[in-house]
């Protein structure tokens, strides 16, 4: 950081139109995006952790229920990339609430499998199947995705990690424990992007 009253270069392109840019213009672009990239599992836990506080009728608030999410996968010996997207498939709550599924799983889809990836995207709906009923919607939404190949493995899912994920009761690991796995699983090379 700088002293105060003095000026921080940063380094910039010279072009104002994307067309003009140089080869060296976008490896410089590349070189502080990959820097800049470098702080994303830290800025998703902060995200995470904004979710604490209000339990808007609930038991616990959506941060502890993300928590023991990923606790509940990882004590069922699910493996590192599932144990994240159950920590992070609520993440797009805050932005996004009516759509929050879409959201987190655009977030996490460079770096997170094909198939978690559906799941993340589905899971709204799938979780849907527990309450919609209660509320004037169809529980049973889910079923135009029967026959998918991954419905089974979503509705469990859902199942044993997120509609019941709402225990006051329940011990969950502390967020500490899984901070290194959101810095392996999003600290990978990106694989996936949309197109």
């Amino acid at each position: 950081m700088a002293p105060e009253g003095e000026q921080v270069m940063e380094e910039t392109v010279d072009f104002i139109r994307m067309e003009n840019g140089s080869y060296e213009e976008y490896q410089l672009l590349d070189r502080l995006y990959q820097k800049h990239n470098q702080n994303l599992p830290g800025e998703l836990l902060s995200q995470l952790q904004r979710l604490a506080g209000d339990k808007m009728g609930y038991k616990i608030d959506r941060f502890e229920h993300s928590v023991q999410s990923a606790t509940r996968a990882f004590r069922a010996g699910e493996d590192e990339e599932v144990v994240v997207i159950a920590l992070l498939h609520d993440i797009g709550d805050i932005m996004a609430p009516e759509n929050h599924s879409d959201l987190a799983a655009a977030i996490l889809q460079p770096y997170i499998s094909k198939d978690n990836h559906w799941l993340v995207k589905h899971h709204g709906i799938f979780q849907g199947y527990y309450f919609w009923h209660h509320m004037g919607g169809d529980r049973n939404a889910r079923e135009q995705y029967r026959g998918h190949p991954l419905f089974e493995r979503t509705a469990a899912w859902c199942h044993n990690y997120d509609q019941n994920s709402f225990d006051p009761e329940y011990e969950n690991m502390p967020l500490s424990a899984f901070e290194p796995m959101v810095r392996r699983i999003i600290g990978r090379k990106p694989w996936s992007f949309a197109v």
